[in-house]
């Protein structure tokens, strides 16, 4: 279905998006850095068998690290010194300069590449005509700025709703209120976006609004949720 033939839903006065994994193409944008980096810092000599083998240790961490972040158990310091030290102790690798110094390029690389989800942009064009936009991320406040740049995302919205800003992390539900409240808006005239089921829709529940699970790897659940969509185009159908 077209975006020409639909009419706007007009329940919902402003659309809330997660941004990495939703729009911005974190996997890909990390693997380019890490390879990057893999070959700038020669990882290979200092034990590191393969680039693949990076990216995959990294994956883990990363990914063990955020659920630790979200869940409120360690900041975003902890992240930024630990995430390396974990990657590359298990290859003998572990150097703290090293350490220091490929945790420092990764931050300042990774959010300039501007790698979206596929549709993002064509999609987010198509609903800044019918609505108002705001992000809502556990990101760091700086990074997530650099990410709308280098995708060229930032015009699309009204408001960068940050953990760091509101004072909260999704899934609470103090994070959707600071956004409702930048808005003007009650709980059931915004829908959140997002591809995590615990931070942004179990988020969203809390503050009782509704979401759309963006699931484009057709991840197991059983979950009840208000929508689920595994392309950003369907949002043409909800929206």
């Amino acid at each position: 279905m077209t975006p020409e033939k639909v009419l706007p839903n007009k329940k919902y006065k402003v659309i809330f998006f997660d941004l990495d994994h939703t729009l911005w193409d974190y996997e890909t944008n990390s693997s380019e850095t890490l390879k990057e980096l893999y070959t700038q810092y020669d990882l290979q000599a200092k034990g590191v068998t393969s680039h693949e083998h990076f990216l995959k240790e990294f994956r883990e961490v990363n990914a063990a690290l955020w659920v630790l972040y979200d869940q409120g158990l360690i900041d975003s310091e902890v992240i930024r010194k630990e995430r390396f030290k974990k990657v590359l102790t298990p290859f003998g690798a572990y150097e703290e300069k090293l350490c220091y110094e490929i945790s420092h390029e990764y931050l300042n690389t990774c959010p300039k590449k501007g790698n979206l989800m596929p549709n993002a942009y064509e999609v987010l064009a198509y609903l800044k005509e019918h609505y108002a936009l705001s992000v809502i991320t556990n990101g760091f406040e700086e990074i997530q700025h650099l990410k709308l740049a280098s995708g060229n995302l930032q015009g699309f919205f009204d408001h960068i709703v940050t953990s760091q800003k509101a004072g909260h992390k999704k899934p609470a539900p103090e994070i959707f209120h600071y956004a409702l409240g930048l808005n003007g808006i009650d709980s059931h005239e915004a829908i959140m976006i997002g591809d995590n089921l615990v931070t942004d829709i179990g988020g969203a529940r809390n503050a009782a609004i509704d979401a759309v699970f963006f699931n484009p790897e057709k991840i197991p659940h059983d979950q009840t949720l208000d929508f689920e969509i595994e392309d950003l185009h369907e949002l043409y159908d909800i929206l």
